[in-house]
């Protein structure tokens, strides 16, 4: 897991917090989700849910998959409600982060005891710059 060097990053995820630390574990990813738009909303987070995002192949686009949330239009943010985290779930993230052209990433499991986080960050970009 990276550090948080940014504000952003650092609130989305205090945010995420709040809810866990409110609702505890054991729902469903929808509820986590709902609960999390309500708390970015609260803190003034500009953001957009179920957001669809292209995929493309050689210029071509080839489909579209809607991410969780799409953060001041500079993270993506996919929600997890499972147990443990696998390292299918860290993969699939990545290569949204990729796909989707965004410098960063977080991965956020509610379902644990404690909340779970990884961040992270798309290779084509500096990922020293917030």
């Amino acid at each position: 897991m990276a550090s948080i060097n940014d504000k952003l990053t650092y609130d989305v995820i205090g945010c995420a917090m709040k809810v866990h630390n409110s609702l505890g574990n054991g729902f469903q990813e929808l509820i986590y989700q709902r609960c999390l738009a309500i708390e970015l909303e609260s803190s003034k987070i500009k953001f957009g849910r179920e957001v669809d995002q292209p995929i493309f192949y050689n210029d071509v686009m080839v489909g579209s998959r809607r991410v969780d949330f799409v953060i001041a239009d500079r993270i993506i943010v996919e929600l997890k409600a499972l147990i443990k985290l696998e390292d299918v779930h860290l993969a699939q993230a990545k290569n949204y982060v990729v796909a989707y052209n965004f410098e960063k990433g977080l991965l956020i499991n509610f379902g644990s005891q404690s909340l779970q986080y990884k961040l992270i960050f798309n290779p084509k970009y500096n990922s020293i710059n917030p």
